[in-house]
This record gives C-alpha cells, sequence and structure tokens, in this order.
C-alpha cells in the first residue's frame, strides 16, 4: 500500500485502526488475463467453493487438448453439453458462450482499450453480458484491472465488515455505506479490503 493511501485512509480513526490490526493492504491485480479470461473465471468461481470451481476449471481447460483457456472462437464453437459435462450448470454454460459472443463483437474490449473508460463505463458494458452483474464488474475491476477506487456496496462481506469494524447493530444499507465511502475516495478499493479483513479479524478474536 503506497503511503498516499494509508495517509488518506487514517483520516478515519476506525480505518487507521484496521490498518494496525491487519497490516498493508496486499490487493494483487491479475494483470496476465485478458478481460476474457477474467470473467470467464468469475463465472465458474459464482456460488461455488474456490476448491469446486477450480476442478470443473481443469476440466473445462483440459477440453481444449493443452490445459489451455480457450480463443473466444472456440468456446463460442464448443456444445453447451460439452460444457455442461464438465461441471458448468445451463446457466452458466449460456454465460460462457454470451462471454465469447460478446468478446467478438467487441462489447467485452481488450486492456488496452478499457484503460482508457472509467469504472462506470466499463460497468455500464458489462453488465450487457450474461450472468454478469454489477458486483462481478466491480470484482473485475479491482482484481484484473487494479482499480483503486471502487467500493462494492452490494458485497455482504464489505457491508459486514462496516457493520463490525463501525460497531453497528444493523447491516448498513448499501446506499448508506456509498454515501459514508465517499470520505475514502479515491481509494476505497484499499477500504474495502480492509472491511473484508475486519470480518477476518472479528472471527480470529473469538
Amino acid at each position: 500500500m503506497d503511503p498516499a493511501t494509508r495517509r488518506h485512509l487514517s483520516r478515519d480513526p476506525v480505518m487507521r485502526g484496521l490498518i494496525r490490526a491487519a497490516g498493508p493492504c496486499v490487493i494483487r491485480p491479475e494483470r496476465g488475463r485478458t478481460p476474457f479470461q477474467s470473467l470467464v473465471r468469475s463465472i465458474a468461481h459464482q456460488q461455488l467453493t474456490g476448491k469446486a470451481a477450480g476442478t470443473i476449471l481443469g476440466r473445462f481447460y483440459a477440453l481444449y487438448g493443452d490445459g489451455r483457456y480457450p480463443e473466444p472462437a472456440e468456446l463460442l464453437d464448443t456444445p453447451e453439453a460439452t460444457l455442461r459435462g464438465v461441471g458448468f450448470s445451463r446457466a452458466k454454460a449460456v454465460a460462457l458462450k454470451d462471454i465469447a459472443a460478446r468478446t467478438l463483437d467487441g462489447t467485452i474490449p481488450p486492456r488496452r482499450k478499457l484503460a482508457r473508460l472509467t469504472d462506470e463505463a466499463i460497468i455500464e458494458r458489462l453488465v450487457q453480458v450474461r450472468g454478469v452483474g454489477r458486483w462481478t464488474v466491480e470484482m473485475f475491476l479491482m482484481f484484473t484491472l487494479g482499480r483503486p477506487d471502487v467500493l462494492p456496496v452490494d458485497d455482504y462481506g464489505v457491508r459486514s465488515g462496516f457493520r463490525i469494524a463501525y460497531g453497528l447493530d444493523e447491516m448498513p444499507k448499501p446506499r448508506e455505506l456509498a454515501e459514508f465511502g465517499q470520505r475514502w475516495a479515491p481509494y476505497r478499493s484499499a477500504a474495502a479490503w480492509y472491511l473484508w479483513r475486519a470480518v477476518d479479524l472479528h472471527r480470529e478474536a473469538k
């Protein structure tokens, strides 16, 4: 975590305490993956444990001969039944094919084009893809593109961490969290990371 981020977040006494307890923010963007590849992985991981998703992805990659990501055209040509055979649900199989189609038609652009777009413009484009909602795009912005100012206010862990850290009796509403989080801009991605850590620290303290 760079000094400017630490200084800014530390203006909030609660966030300052989280920084001391959890240490430096270690969000590490996955810069080696294309947007297509990252969104495929996101769909695979939806509503599954990391282990289960990893098993399915291993079978999926094996379809293409040498355990690699398919090209978008290859995925589009893969029968839905084949995708279901490696463990994807019908909804996920359809979503994967839509990711491939939207990559080919430019709705999901390459990184160099995404780099010129604002966070909201990227969200607006990518939520057009079947199976990709705002939360999925926010995770993509944080963990693939490394955008520094994303606060996923609908994320249960972020909301729970806020409740724990600020001593609230009830979960904050997304709008309330968004308004409060303005004070953390332009480093809200790091703030979200610390709210996730607040949940971890609470569990460890029990």
